[in-house]
């Protein structure tokens, strides 16, 4: 905390960690995957004693597009977003899949939030704004998350605001 040096850290009005929703678990997808393997196996030995053998490496090659598929969204969903409101700052902290953090502050009195809506879909971005800087919130969260993140967020900041 180098700009905050000689602060006094306020406790939290809001806070949130959003999350990537996975609908899948780790158990569904082991799952998912021997059942998957076995059919590829089952089918591909079936190829190879029949002499059709090449057809036997596609369904080896689909097994493994399909692992690394859900490899890489498992992955994605390591990704999250902490988000806090206090009466001296707004602290968005976003953590990449690979673990990379990165953090924006903003002064609360001078944070806007910024909402994009679309009439059939709701919200399809968020953006806090403030002292000339940009970053967005939630982009990953789907659109009833994403309202009631907006609605919250929004609530704190005033709240944050009134109390001068």
């Amino acid at each position: 905390m180098e700009g905050n040096v000689g602060m006094i850290d306020e406790p939290p009005v809001f806070a949130a960690e959003l999350t990537p929703h996975r609908s899948l678990g780790r158990r569904g997808f082991r799952v998912m995957l021997a059942l998957s393997g076995g059919i590829c196996l089952i089918y591909g030995i079936f190829f190879l004693a029949t002499g059709a053998w090449p057809i036997s490496f596609f369904f080896g090659l689909d097994f493994l597009l399909l692992w690394g598929a859900f490899w890489l969204n498992f992955r994605s969903g390591r990704a999250r977003e902490e988000v806090t409101v206090s009466r001296t700052n707004v602290s968005i902290r976003k953590v990449s899949p690979a673990g990379r953090v990165e953090e924006h502050r903003f002064n609360p009195f001078w944070a806007r939030f910024r909402v994009r809506r679309h009439h059939e879909f709701g919200i399809t971005s968020m953006h806090v704004t403030g002292e000339g800087r940009l970053t967005d919130v939630g982009a990953f969260l789907n659109p009833d998350d994403r309202e009631s993140f907006a609605k919250a967020f929004r609530g704190a900041l005033a709240t944050v605001k009134q109390r001068i």
